[in-house]
């Protein structure tokens, strides 16, 4: 019986929180997030328009203050708060984003804050929080570790909690993205949002369906936290083993219960992405926009070769650009192996003088530039036999690549290209 009353309780609190996402309440959260937010104004793609055959409109919160569309929700969240509350100090927990606007907010409130980030956070998102006068605290593994970890300290210290994504007064200030795209945009069609916690595709859902129920708006995961779509393919709140991804800011194992019941009715499908895509989608953004986006950001990028529809006005919500410089390299160096614009390819040849003059000179008649060798005398113990060659090589994409591993084959020299893991795979 005390659990049926218990369940009936938090049901009826749903509801009562639902019922404040109004239109009222999202006119006034965007009147009070222009405060201190950057109008980030549509772009139009004509690269990704071209690749889908849709009309596709980009949301750049990566140029949004702190760096992301955080600071939306965190901001108005603290409005709302009595003068009470804030002076006992503020509490979040974040992958690095939530941090960032909860810090931002305390500031320009003079309250203090205190932020709780997991372990594996990138130094960039750990600074930018410092920066703001935020107390940093890293501690688990992933966010639910060090979200339960500040509800703890909360308890401990009388601070107030500001949740990151289950929260109405949040939900609403991030839903204020779908007030700025309508105003631009009022006859858009699709929409893509990523989803971690689900915090953004509540709020945006809910008040895109509220002007224009016909509205698509398709919700965005990464496949190995995808704890969203588990949830609504089983009925009820899952909680993922693990959140495995290099999409850190949507690395969540449980969404929130207000936002389950607001994706649950407003989000049209939602799809998943691999991590390899996403360093596609890097790319794919760099080179033709000039944009760079943090890997969860990426995941409505990533989506749109997803779509299965044609001459549609879409927009993609680019959550956020706070990635630091060593990941980013990283993406880069991954994104151009995926390509087929950076390989490796082994040869084997006798340890003889003008060797290494022929396998360069065949690479240049087929356009390859090296980019570096490998010389490695004690692969047999036949040297006059073979010794082994590694050469990267810089190509235009995978046709080329597979040109000049066909030149060096027609030359003699046995070529092997090796996988990004090192280990050599026949062609």
């Amino acid at each position: 019986m005390k659990e049926q009353m218990k369940e009936g309780n938090v049901k009826e609190m749903m509801e009562e929180q639902k019922e404040l996402l109004t239109m009222e309440r999202f006119e006034e959260a965007t009147d009070i997030v222009s405060q201190v937010t950057n109008e980030t104004k549509l772009l139009y793609s004509t690269y990704f328009s071209q690749m889908t055959g849709n009309k596709v409109y980009l949301k750049p919160e990566n140029m949004q203050t702190t760096g992301s569309y955080k600071i939306r929700g965190s901001y108005y969240k603290i409005s709302t708060l009595p003068e009470e509350q804030r002076a006992k100090g503020l509490i979040a927990a974040s992958a690095g984003n939530h941090a960032q606007g909860v810090a931002y907010a305390a500031m320009h409130y003079g309250c203090k804050a205190t932020i709780v980030m997991p372990q594996n956070t990138p130094l960039l998102k750990v600074n930018r929080t410092k920066e703001y006068g935020a107390e940093v605290i890293l501690y688990g593994k992933d966010y639910d570790e060090a979200c339960a970890h500040a509800l703890e300290l909360a308890e401990e210290h009388g601070y107030t909690f500001i949740h990151p994504f289950d929260d109405a007064a949040v939900i609403t200030g991030q839903g204020t993205i779908a007030m700025e795209i309508i105003k631009e945009l009022p006859t858009v069609e699709y929409v893509l949002v990523p989803i971690g916690g689900g915090g953004l595709a509540a709020g945006v859902s809910k008040l895109l369906k509220l002007f224009n129920p016909n509205i698509h708006i398709i919700g965005v995961e990464p496949a190995n936290a995808a704890c969203m779509k588990a949830s609504i393919e089983a009925g009820e709140i899952v909680t993922l083993p693990s959140a495995n991804t290099i999409a850190d800011g949507t690395a969540v194992r449980t969404p929130g219960k207000l936002n389950y019941e607001i994706v649950k009715d407003n989000v049209d499908e939602i799809i998943t992405i691999a991590d390899e895509e996403l360093i596609v989608a890097f790319l794919d953004l760099m080179e033709n926009h000039k944009i760079v986006a943090e890997n969860s950001g990426l995941l409505t990028i990533a989506a749109l070769r997803h779509l299965d529809i044609k001459n549609k006005k879409v927009v993609s919500v680019i959550s956020g650009g706070n990635m630091d410089v060593i990941t980013m390299s990283s993406i880069v160096q991954h994104g151009l192996v995926e390509r087929g614009r950076i390989f490796t390819v082994s040869v084997l040849l006798p340890d003889t003088p003008g060797q290494l003059v022929s396998v360069a000179s065949t690479i240049a008649e087929a356009q390859g530039n090296v980019v570096k060798l490998e010389h490695n005398q004690f692969v047999s113990v036949n040297r006059m036999a073979a010794v082994e060659l590694r050469v990267t090589i810089e190509a235009f994409g995978k046709e080329h690549r597979d040109e000049i591993v066909h030149k060096l084959a027609e030359a003699g020299f046995r070529p092997r290209l090796v996988s990004s893991k090192g280990q050599i795979s026949l062609n």
